[in-house]
C-alpha cells in the first residue's frame, strides 16, 4: 500500500538520508479522512451527523489542544467502507460546516519506529538510482 522512499538533502552534512512514505497508486482511498478548518464550535456528534449520510461511520475523534482544551481545527472520520469514505470526500470537501469550509483528504497512517518526511524542499535529489 505504500513506498518507502529515500532522499538525500543536498548542502547539508547532518541530515544526510531522511524517508518518507508515498501511496504505491495515484488513485490512494483509505477509510479514514482527516477533516481540517473545523469551527471551534463543532463537536463529535455534529461531524457524526455531517458524514453518516454517506455511510457507516465508526469513529469520530476532533483533536484537543491539551493545554487550552480547545478544538485544534482538525479531526478524523473514519468509515467501514472505502468507497463511502470516497463519497464524503467528493462531496464534503470545500462545503461550509457552521459557517466554515471544510478540507478534505484520506489521512495517512501513521509508521512507527522512524520518521516520516514529505519533502517539500525544491533542492531535493532522489538518491535511489
Amino acid at each position: 500500500m505504500f513506498l518507502i522512499r529515500r532522499f538525500k538533502l543536498a548542502n547539508h552534512p547532518t541530515l544526510q538520508l531522511r524517508y518518507y512514505c508515498t501511496p504505491t497508486s495515484s488513485s490512494f482511498t483509505s477509510k479514514k479522512l482527516f477533516v481540517g478548518g473545523l469551527s471551534w464550535s463543532v463537536d463529535e456528534k455534529s461531524l457524526n451527523d455531517a458524514f453518516s449520510s454517506f455511510g457507516e461511520v465508526v469513529e469520530v475523534k476532533i483533536i484537543y489542544d491539551k493545554d487550552s482544551g480547545r478544538s485544534r481545527g482538525f479531526g478524523f472520520v473514519n468509515f467501514t467502507k472505502e468507497d463511502d469514505a470516497s463519497s464524503a470526500k467528493d462531496a464534503m470537501d470545500g462545503k461550509a460546516l457552521l459557517g466554515r469550509p471544510l478540507r478534505i483528504s484520506f489521512a495517512l497512517e501513521k509508521v512507527r519506529g522512524g520518521p516520516v518526511v514529505v519533502p517539500r524542499l525544491s533542492n531535493v535529489r532522489d538518491d535511489s538510482s
